[in-house]
């Protein structure tokens, strides 16, 4: 409300004058109303005022029904009706806030606001209530606790106060601006400017912003842009209040008179629809406040500042017997409000009075209030004292009020850890005296302990705890951190991202190699580590980048895409994120529990040994039945079965298949005889009790054979006997894999003992075969890593830290004998001098097995743990990378690539590094199968195709596809554009300094590509324009960047050209494998989001051509206006015109460098560009007319084509 055209005695009001009031009556308190009422030594009332049982209410008519002291002496200054309880709010001058609970007014709660500010408007919301004061918001809970409390500048003078949504809030005051404020983040996100400073009152329909002005106008403004639609000049001197309803907006106010202002009598009433006024009305009150109270017409309530009070219609005659009065304490009435019932009324006056009237003598303030919560009476003194000392004293005694609300002893999940109580061991006596029958065990009680009873045990035992899962503490001392004993280079690894993203990351601080990294930001990137192992399979790479068929999402075609980029790379990381994508839609995967969620895997809480073992399984089964599949497809001619596979089998069936006969006997006699195969085996480790410390040597060949050839006895169908019987089950190997693949299945501490005994049962072995041969430190420095592979290396003899740790053999020897027997054996370069070199001895089925790849589990407590891989990389990788001929041991951690020492690889230390799984090979591998690569991607790909969507129509086409004779060649230009929506948000955290940073990028997704042709008669006429359909949530379809809208992705409802990812992706790989250059702006991130990996010299970035060295880049908006007179990108971008206009700016380039023979001018060129940008601010002027290279002549050429 205005207040300037009031009793000019108001203006000199302080608040601090009052801060010490005697109890004693003020001379305008009416004496009837302070019976029973107790003033404290502040002044201030304590109880509701009494109201007496014979008021009668008139139903229909509105009469007093109480009225109450909320602060004595203290003008109220604001009123409001909660819209979710019973309960009316009132602020006062002082800056204090009442609240009073249903008809009654019962005083709920009552509490300070502002120290110095009076309260300028109250709003309530579910969880809260909003006061506005001077300069300053605060949200409070309904009790009087501080939910936040947001400062605006010293400087403001705030007013009033709108609620635009459940979370948005408008505040206005005698600035020339308005705040929107996001209540869930409290921060302002827009500043509006106001042609008229002085926004005292806001409303808001379904169609306007409404704002009163205190010079007397009241603008309209849009919801969406908050620009003015209509303004009213309502009054000349000063506006009072105004309200809206339907079409109707009446407002009273102060006209300027001679003497001043004065109030005027004639309400101003405007219709909506026409935005005009009509007649004014003529009231008999001077009107100060006004409200429609719209129950069964559209009546208004005129109330002036004496106390009179007249209800009218807006288009008729007041009548003078409409009028009640209002017997205010003080002079003066300082506010009002209707309910949103329409049942009640409250006012407000000078000496700090609230008077409620309404029309029932039972009104609601609301029509579907909640219920109100009370403070619960005080249980201490009714409590029974508790013994703490007592162990058994039930917990159950201390009352707990019921809430739904969390608990502070909740801790989230993030903080917190199960930890379930272990079950004891089993009692040694059970299982001494105990027979089995079967899988099942029956013993005694040797009743050594009570029935159904368990002691309770605070902490465990150390003996009974078993801590394998656990990361050891550190021996330096409990203040070190527990990972310190990690080797650097095995920790887990995370990228520092900056403003730049990943540009300014330095990944070759990590990576010296010409080997391509993996990137472990995107979800379910802990397989990583095993995507490499099965790229540096030389017959794996070749067959699966051979392989491509028609399904959407096949892991055998996404592997092979990843391969190839593998291939490309010259150290850069790459990153599975459509390999990823396509695994996370393979149901399997899901059921399997393959599928983790991104704060399991941020935290490490699922177990990534075996994850990754049952990782391992799945990747071979699925490529074994991708692969299988020999159909020629249709959509991809020319992608025809592989030459390598047989009918019937896969190359994966090939490679990694075991063929096996399963027998199982019955006690009755009877044999069965089935034959089967695995793709891999499971270590299946020796029975054997803790206790035993004598240290028994297995050899890994003696674990290996017992695992493949398994024996046991189990419970089995006897088609003979017609039940389940006692059967004793045995595995023949009847032909033996060329990869061997193993899983470890370490996991529990039981297994790790097993490899740390085995481990120190053959160092003492090696110590005592070598004897004083062995030296104590290396012999060489691991940075000379090019000679360790070369047999002239200087090592003859090991260290004792390369014997330390170790079990694994480097190389085993199979044989498979004439009775289906399998003799497994550690294999040795000595031996083979002995025996023969093992190509000899193949033909009498013995062959011999090396160690390729060891991937093991780092166990790290402060970051999770991680998985990590030891890979011999053979000569063909490093012929085609680096063009020398050796083999060399590398450690693979996501991007960190590093040469290691063999023995590093087979070193497994149980506290903190566990190996999962093993792969070796069959000697002389790659000499078995055609290694070449045949480009499986044909020009058909680049053919008309159907779209996905169901709504598509020709006359929605955007592009031409191209027919045979334009097929590109070698060498032609190609503009490229993609834009993209948002799958998951980003995630970052603010620094103390107050700078932001980022944890994790948001993942985003690519939804449209566009290609355009870049010469020949039809350039500029795209040839490629696919909206990319796609399964996963979208979180922000970045409309305003992007242009895609929510239902283009939706193959029901879209009615754009829609088609797979897979489908555009190849599209996209033959352009690049053809030799194309790629020209757009930005199209690092554009090939980093569609994971392609694209040749540098293929690629023709205006960012980078129109870039001055430590310069910021430049938008392609800007460039296009400054060279081209082109305004693009007005509302949303298009990536036909972002195409096209980097064509056009490339054509510039040439022309402006002279083809690039005139450097310096060209350099003069971006100096001007430069200092054009720093006075324009960077910023397109806005266009008069928008002009784009959509109207272009070439475009209109799109559409008669």
């Amino acid at each position: 409300m205005n207040f300037e055209g009031l009793d000019p005695g108001l203006a000199e009001y302080a608040p601090a004058m009052h801060s010490a009031l005697d109890p004693v009556l003020d001379a305008h308190l009416n004496p009837s109303l302070l019976q029973n009422v107790e003033l404290d030594p502040e002044g201030v009332a304590l109880e509701a005022l009494p109201v007496q049982e014979s008021v009668h209410i008139m139903e229909g008519v509105y009469s007093e029904l109480h009225s109450v002291v909320a602060e004595v002496g203290v003008p109220v200054s604001v009123s409001h009706f909660d819209l979710h309880e019973e309960m009316l709010w009132v602020g006062s001058h002082g800056g204090h806030a009442t609240s009073f609970f249903g008809p009654a007014l019962e005083r709920y709660s009552s509490f300070q606001v502002n120290g110095s500010d009076d309260i300028r408007q109250i709003q309530s919301l579910e969880n809260g209530i909003l006061f506005l004061t001077k300069n300053n918001l605060k949200y409070m809970a309904r009790g009087g606790l501080i939910i936040f409390d947001y400062l605006l500048d010293e400087n403001e003078d705030m007013h009033s106060l709108l609620l635009t949504d459940s979370s948005t809030l408008l505040i206005g005051g005698l600035q020339n601006h308005i705040l929107e404020i996001d209540l869930n983040t409290v921060q302002e996100t827009q500043k509006y400017a106001v042609e008229t400073p002085g926004v005292t009152i806001m409303r808001q329909t379904n169609r306007f912003f409404f704002c009163g002005h205190t010079s007397g106008k009241v603008s309209l403004r849009d919801l969406r842009t908050f620009k003015v639609e209509h303004e009213f000049d309502a009054f000349s001197g000063s506006l009072s209040d105004f309200d809206v309803h339907g079409n109707l907006l009446a407002a009273c106010g102060f006209s300027s008179r001679l003497t001043g202002l004065a109030c005027d009598r004639f309400l101003k009433v405007y219709d909506l629809r026409m935005m005009r006024a009509i007649t004014p009305l003529q009231v008999h009150v001077d009107p100060a406040f006004l409200r429609f109270i719209p129950t069964y017409t559209s009546r208004l309530a005129i109330i002036s500042q004496s106390g009179q009070c007249q209800f009218c219609e807006p288009t008729g005659l007041a009548n003078p017997a409409d009028i009640f009065h209002v017997n205010p304490v003080g002079p003066l009435l300082m506010t009002f409000d209707v309910s949103a019932s329409k049942q009640a009324l409250a006012f407000g006056d000078s000496e700090g009075c609230v008077h409620l009237w309404t029309d029932s003598p039972e009104p609601s303030f609301n029509p579907y209030s909640r219920e109100t919560e009370f403070a619960l009476p005080c249980l201490v003194d009714s409590l029974p004292p508790l013994d703490w000392s007592q162990d058994l004293l039930p917990l159950s005694l201390i009352p707990v009020p019921l809430t739904t609300d969390t608990l502070l002893s909740d801790w989230p999940a993030a903080n917190s850890a199960p930890a379930p109580r272990r079950a004891p061991p089993v009692d040694a006596e059970i299982l001494r005296t105990m027979k089995k029958v079967g899988f099942i065990g029956y013993a005694p009680n040797p009743r050594t302990k009570l029935r159904n009873q368990i002691p309770y045990r605070l902490k465990e035992s150390d003996s009974e705890f078993d801590s394998f899962s656990q990361v050891t503490e550190s021996p330096v001392g409990r203040e070190e951190e527990p990972h310190l004993h990690v080797s650097k280079k095995y920790r887990k690894v995370t990228i520092k991202y900056s403003k730049l993203g990943l540009e300014d990351f330095d990944f070759k601080h990590y990576n010296k190699t010409l080997f391509a990294g993996l990137e472990p930001h995107i979800p379910n990137a802990y397989c990583n580590c095993m995507i490499q192992v099965l790229y540096f399979l030389e017959p794996v790479r070749c067959l699966i980048q051979n392989h491509l068929c028609q399904k959407e999402f096949c892991l055998a075609c996404e592997l092979g895409f990843l391969f190839h980029m593998l291939d490309l790379s010259r150290g850069d990381p790459c990153q599975g994120s459509n390999f990823l994508r396509a695994f996370r839609t393979i149901p399997e995967a899901s059921a399997l529990g393959l599928i983790l969620a991104d704060s399991d895997e941020a935290s490490g809480k699922g177990n990534l040994a075996r994850l990754i073992q049952r990782w391992n399984r799945f990747i071979l089964t699925q490529l074994h039945q991708d692969m299988q599949e020999l159909e020629v497809p249709q959509a991809y001619r020319g992608a025809g079965g592989s030459s390598f596979c047989s009918s019937g089998d896969s190359v994966i069936g090939q490679l990694f298949s075991c063929e096996m006969e399963n027998c199982s006997l019955c006690r009755c006699g009877s044999e069965t005889v089935r034959a089967s195969s695995t793709l891999l085996f499971t270590l299946s480790y020796p029975d054997g009790s803790n206790s035993d410390k004598t240290g028994k040597n297995y050899d890994f060949a003696q674990v290996l054979k017992r695992s493949i050839c398994l024996d046991q006895n189990t419970q089995a169908w006897c088609d003979n006997c017609e039940k389940y019987q006692p059967t004793i089950q045995t595995r023949n190997i009847r032909h033996l894999p060329d990869i061997l693949v193993i899983n470890c299945e370490v996991n529990s501490s039981k297994e790790a003992d097993f490899w740390r005994m085995q481990a120190e049962v053959a160092f003492k072995m090696a110590v005592k075969k070598h004897g004083g041969e062995i030296s104590k430190n290396k012999e060489f420095a691991l940075a000379d890593w090019k000679e360790l592979g070369s047999p002239e290396g200087v090592l003859v003899c090991p260290s004792i830290e390369e014997l330390k740790n170790v079990w694994l053999p480097f190389s085993i020897r199979m044989k498979m004998t004439r009775n289906k027997g399998l003799d497994v054996c550690n294999w040795t370069d000595g031996d083979e001098m002995q025996w023969g070199p093992a190509r000899a001895e193949e033909e009498h089925g013995v062959y011999v097995y090396d160690l390729m790849a060891t991937v093991v589990h780092i166990l790290d407590s402060r970051t999770g743990g991680s998985l990590v891989a030891h890979i011999k990389v053979g000569e063909t990788y490093h012929q085609r990378k680096e063009g020398v001929t050796h083999q060399q041991w590398y450690l693979f951690n996501d991007f960190l690539i590093e040469p290691i020492d063999k023995h590093e690889a087979v070193q497994f230390d149980m506290n903190w590094k566990v190996p999962a799984i093993l792969y070796y090979v069959k000697r002389n591998l790659n000499s078995r199968y055609n290694l070449n690569i045949k480009n499986p991607i044909e020009a058909s790909v680049l053919l008309a195709e159907a779209s996905l969507a169901r709504k598509q129509r020709k006359t929605h086409t955007t592009f031409i596809p191209l027919m045979l004779n334009e097929m590109p060649q070698i060498g032609d230009l190609v503009g490229l554009d993609a834009e993209f929506v948002t799958l998951n948000e980003e995630e970052a955290e603010l620094r103390s300094d107050g700078t932001k940073s980022t944890i994790k990028p948001s993942q985003m997704s690519v939804a449209r590509i566009t290609c355009v042709r870049g010469q020949g008669p039809n350039e500029g006429i795209p040839f490629i324009d696919d909206y990319i359909s796609t399964q996963e949530q979208v979180v922000d379809y970045l409309t305003q960047y992007s242009g895609i809208k929510p239902g283009d992705l939706d193959a029901k409802i879209s009615s754009k050209h829609l088609t797979t990812l897979k489908s555009t992706y190849l599209k996209l790989r033959f352009l690049i494998d053809i030799g194309v250059k790629f020209v757009g702006h930005g199209l690092q991130k554009d090939f980093r989001v569609i994971n392609l990996m694209v040749p540098k010299d293929q690629v023709l970035d205006t960012v980078y051509l129109f870039h001055m060295p430590r310069k910021r880049m430049i938008s392609l908006r800007f460039l296009a206006w400054y060279f081209l007179d082109l305004k693009i990108q007005g509302e949303t971008h298009d990536s036909i015109e972002d195409a096209r206009t980097a064509l056009q700016l490339y054509r510039k380039y040439l022309e402006l460098s002279k083809n690039g023979t005139e450097p310096e001018s060209f350099h003069k060129v971006l100096k001007g560009l430069y200092e054009k940008g720093r006075k324009m601010d960077w910023k397109v002027p806005e266009p008069e007319g928008q002009t784009s290279p959509k109207n272009a002549a070439v475009f209109s050429s799109v559409l008669a084509l």
